[in-house]
């Protein structure tokens, strides 16, 4: 048995899912005509309460878009220093924008307006001009850590009062919704922007959308085509995102069940340190071993996964893992005591 734990954009689409693909009315996307990406924008800039939406090839593609229209060249961005966007999006901050980032040293990638507050430059041509925090939920270093939106008011209420926009890297912001029980609509009171993944939990092909106000959109829609990221009949890969909003969000509690599971087991393991605390679909653990062993023996034996550190591993549960993976990989790691 072959179960594979490196991550949640391994997913194949259903075999529902494939249809719906297959019978989606389509048209060319840059003249503004296929019907099946109009739709999906739609569909989710409803569903967080924001005016419009930009259906992308990847979640990069969204979160640097976002970046280049809150920021101008020389300003600085705030973020944890184990964001995506820093970490994982090929120095595109710098490259895309012309934008330097301050990194804070959140609990598990989770900021707060005090961390956040005198980060802020003053107004001096010394220092470059904030003009932009980004957020990630969940957070993928954080081992699939949430915020709540108790949490991002007071951090949306300071960027409102010192003129600086918020943008969140939704990676995985409808697993953070399924544990943290609050509601997608509310989203859209408190950010600028919204990059929501649909290719991770959601099960989908390929795509992101980027979710803001009409202005931001249209903006965004250029910076879009000067990225290469029009593409044309869309609406094969966007019928894919509509079904999943439709009937992959509820499911995402099954792959959070599996997380724990594992991490139980994890836990009790005499060759694991720390099994850090799992709230998702992301389990995060050290190992005594170097990492990179361990990684392998598993691999032996069908489990796949990968290493994030010196001796630490992660798993990543998704809709392709059922109880039966489960219980395989629960046994080998048994097996390693």
């Amino acid at each position: 048995m072959t179960v594979d734990l490196r991550s949640d954009t391994v997913t194949k689409p259903t075999p529902a899912m494939l249809d719906a693909m297959m019978n989606a009315k389509i048209g060319d996307d840059v003249f503004g005509e296929d019907e099946s990406v109009a739709e999906l924008e739609k569909k989710a800039a409803d569903m967080f309460g924001m005016e419009a939406g930009l259906f992308c090839p990847s979640g990069t593609m969204t979160n640097q878009i976002a970046i280049k229209c809150f920021t101008q060249p020389m300003d600085e961005l705030i973020a944890d220093q184990t964001a995506h966007v820093y970490r994982y999006e090929g120095g595109g901050i710098a490259f895309n924008s012309a934008v330097s980032t301050r990194l804070l040293n959140g609990y598990r990638g989770i900021l707060t307006a005090e961390m956040i507050e005198p980060e802020i430059n003053a107004e001096n041509i010394h220092y470059p001009h904030t003009s932009l925090v980004v957020l990630e939920n969940t957070v993928n270093k954080g081992g699939g850590s949430c915020y709540t939106l108790e949490q991002i008011k007071p951090i949306a209420g300071l960027c409102k009062e010192r003129g600086l926009k918020l943008h969140l890297d939704g990676a995985r912001i409808f697993n953070a919704l399924t544990h943290t029980g609050d509601k997608a609509i509310d989203y859209g009171k408190y950010f600028d922007g919204i990059s929501v993944c649909l290719s991770k939990g959601l099960g989908t092909p390929v795509g992101s959308v980027l979710l803001a106000d009409k202005e931001t959109i249209y903006k965004a829609r250029r910076i879009r085509k000067v990225m290469g990221g029009g593409m044309r009949q869309a609406g094969f890969l966007a019928a894919a995102g509509i079904y999943a909003l439709d009937h992959h969000v509820e499911r995402l509690k099954i792959d959070h069940q599996h997380a724990q599971l594992l991490a139980n087991e994890l836990s009790k393991c005499n060759w694991v340190s720390q099994v850090l605390p799992v709230e998702t679909n992301i389990v995060l653990f050290d190992t005594f071993e170097p990492a990179d062993l361990i990684v392998n023996k598993l691999a032996e034996h069908g489990i796949k996964c990968g290493s994030t550190d010196k001796n630490r591993i992660r798993f990543v549960t998704h809709l392709d893992i059922h109880l039966h993976h489960v219980e395989y990989a629960v046994k080998i790691i048994n097996n390693l005591n």
